[in-house]
C-alpha cells in the first residue's frame, strides 16, 4: 500500500465526522417527525386550530394532555434547555403556528459527562449512565464526541433518558 500523505488523512476523517454528523442530524429529523416506531402521527390541525395545550416534554417532543404528540423544534428545546418532564403549554394560532412556552421547570442539577456518538444518535456518559442529546445542542456547542460536556437531568434522573446539553467544557 503507498503512503498516504497525513494531510489526506485528516481530510478524510473529517469528511466522515461530517458524514457522521449529517446522517444523525437527518435521523433526528425523521424521527421527530415519524417517531421511533416509524408510524406518522397525523395532527388534525382543524381540530386543534385556536387551541391552547399544556404538556410535558419527553425529551423530544410534547405529550399534550389530549394524549397526543406535538413536535417540539429542536433548536427552541436547546436554546430553552429543556429537561424531560419540563411543562409545557403550547399554542396554536388560526393560521396554524405552533408557540411554545415553558411553564412548568423540573427541579434539575447539572452533571458532567462525555458526549458519544452511537447509531447515528448523541448520548452523554455520566458515571454509568448515558443520556440522549438533541443534535442541535451538539452543533451549537460544536461538541464532539469524546469532549467532556455539562447537561442538565431532573433532579430525579431515574427514569430520565434525555438531558439538556448545558456546555461543552
Amino acid at each position: 500500500m503507498p503512503d498516504v500523505p497525513d494531510k489526506q488523512i485528516k481530510r478524510l476523517r473529517s469528511l466522515i465526522r461530517e458524514a457522521e454528523t449529517n446522517l444523525a442530524a437527518a435521523t433526528e429529523l425523521l424521527i421527530s417527525l415519524v417517531g421511533d416506531d416509524d408510524k406518522i402521527i397525523p395532527i388534525n390541525r382543524d381540530e386543534t386550530l385556536g387551541k391552547v395545550i399544556e404538556g410535558v416534554f419527553d425529551g423530544q417532543n410534547m405529550v399534550g394532555s389530549d394524549g397526543k404528540i406535538y413536535p417540539v423544534p429542536a433548536n427552541y428545546a436547546s436554546k430553552s434547555k429543556l429537561v424531560q418532564g419540563d411543562i409545557l403549554k403550547l399554542t396554536i394560532s388560526d393560521d396554524g403556528a405552533f408557540l411554545y412556552k415553558q411553564i412548568g421547570p423540573i427541579p434539575r442539577k447539572q452533571v458532567v459527562g462525555t458526549l458519544n456518538l452511537e447509531g447515528g444518535h448523541y448520548f452523554v456518559s455520566v458515571g454509568e449512565k448515558d443520556y440522549r442529546v438533541l443534535l442541535a445542542s451538539v452543533t451549537y456547542f460544536k461538541a464532539k464526541p469524546g469532549d467532556q460536556v455539562s447537561v442538565n437531568v431532573p433532579e430525579d434522573d431515574s427514569n430520565a433518558e434525555w438531558a439538556a446539553l448545558e456546555a461543552a467544557l
